[in-house]
């Protein structure tokens, strides 16, 4: 049996591409053999400044919503990073393994810090390496990961390679990717060439997973297409990111393939194909966003279910990290 370790940040409400880039696939990974261990990441939440009383209720929120989405805290390990010390007790053993030039190359740091890269937190320089131990503390030997996340995955196998090396071990084992390539990469309502962002200054050019009912309808009305008819061939599309974008997630929460919902809408106007876009998403998110505000109701029991899976994260993370511990020349610690 594999062990799949995945994390998600917990600040701003999740997006449908969120749901359908990751927690969807979170749900359908953990009815296989393979242990899940799922986490909120709020130490990466702090590599940019975060208000105390809002990443708090943003943690919740996220916890509810993962729950909402079906994930079962009985069949998979959920919990929030911090509550975890191996994560930062590897974490800083891998600051000291990485090379600087690896994290200099690191695409996701230049697109975050832009040009003021001298004056952004230096964990936002260094998370790559903490996302290893996330993955390394557990010997977690599968991810599931965009395209966008491969350039981590390879770092963290470059870390491990590298602390095996140096220490004359085969301690901690290689990480393979699990991109499902069917899952529509979901890009913004307002721009087809971007990608949907919690951190988009436009509520519009999104569908977050707490959105009611009209709030979805009114967001896909207005989302932005172009003149031309819908084509019924797929490859007609190509140079039409809008148009695109809209059938991609008409296909995933509908379950029809992307030709057959061609095949209905072809040679009419976006209007009709919108309006049955917009209840496919309503009937798909808003239930889901329903349960996501029972869940975050009772905020004791989310303690209870994060805490939970806190101690069972625990138990598999603290015996590894005390062990890469021991091999770097650590004296044993009282706890």
């Amino acid at each position: 049996m594999a062990r799949i370790f995945s994390g998600i940040q917990p600040t701003g409400i999740a997006t449908l591409g969120n749901y359908l880039g990751a927690l969807r696939n979170w749900v359908a990974l953990q009815d296989g053999a393979d242990e899940c261990i799922y986490c909120l990441v709020d130490l990466h939440a702090i590599t940019t400044f975060q208000e105390p009383a809002s990443l708090r209720e943003q943690t919740y929120g996220m916890a509810a919503l993962v729950l909402a989405c079906g994930i079962d805290p009985e069949r998979s390990i959920l919990f929030h990073q911090s509550a975890v010390s191996a994560h930062a007790r590897l974490g800083w053993i891998f600051n000291c393994v990485a090379r600087m030039g690896w994290l200099k190359r690191m695409t996701q740091f230049k697109d975050k810090a832009g040009k003021n890269q001298e004056e952004v937190s230096t964990g936002l320089f260094m998370y790559p390496n903490l996302m290893a131990a996330d993955i390394h503390a557990y010997h977690a030997t599968k991810v599931p990961v965009g395209d966008d996340q491969l350039q981590h995955i390879e770092l963290a196998n470059d870390i491990g390679e590298k602390f095996n090396h140096d220490f004359g071990v085969d301690f901690f084992p290689r990480i393979e990717p699990l991109i499902v390539k069917e899952t529509a990469r979901v890009m913004s309502l307002r721009d087809g060439t971007k990608k949907m962002s919690k951190s988009d200054p436009s509520d519009q050019s999104r569908i977050n997973m707490t959105d009611d009912a009209d709030t979805i309808s009114q967001k896909i009305r207005k989302a932005k297409t172009d003149t031309e008819a819908l084509s019924d061939n797929l490859a007609a599309l190509a140079e039409r990111p809008e148009a695109r974008n809209l059938l991609g997630i008409f296909a995933a929460v509908s379950g029809e393939s992307q030709e057959a919902i061609l095949a209905r809408f072809a040679g009419g106007g976006f209007g009709p194909f919108k309006n049955a876009l917009a209840e496919a998403l309503v009937a798909h998110v808003a239930p889901i966003g329903a349960r996501a505000k029972e869940y975050l109701a009772d905020k004791a029991e989310l303690d209870r279910i994060l805490q939970k899976g806190a101690a069972k994260a625990a138990a598999i993370a603290g015996p590894i990290t005390t062990e890469a511990e021991r091999i770097v020349g650590f004296l044993p610690s009282a706890g």
